[in-house]
């Protein structure tokens, strides 16, 4: 699924978010979290490997430290989804009016 770009054998710390900056160097960043002060944090350079990106890839640091790719999923597979059924309402009871006793009135 994935294939290795460059081997790097990056050591990952806790806490740090590793990823690619433009140029293809291998950087890490401060994660937010509680006790950290909000805003933009600073990147720091762990490897300079200088891998060139190509489109339709996404690059990232494994979990042996190597720089890998794997192709991007674009689109769905296997045709449209079928709607679903509706379900039916279920029938409503109809009201029974009771016939009210009528009284014949004698003159």
């Amino acid at each position: 699924m994935a294939e290795v770009v460059a081997k790097t054998n990056i050591k990952k710390a806790k806490g740090y978010l590793y990823f690619l900056d433009k140029s293809g160097h291998v950087c890490r960043a401060e994660m937010s979290r509680a006790g950290r002060t909000k805003g933009k944090t600073k990147k720091e350079v762990v490897a300079k490997c200088g891998v060139k990106k190509v489109s339709g890839y996404l690059y990232f640091v494994d979990k042996k430290g190597n720089v890998s790719r794997a192709m991007m999923a674009r689109g769905r597979k296997g045709g449209k989804k079928k709607a679903a059924h509706k379900k039916r309402a279920a029938p409503k009871k109809k009201a029974h009016h009771r016939k009210a006793a009528h009284k014949k009135k004698r003159m």
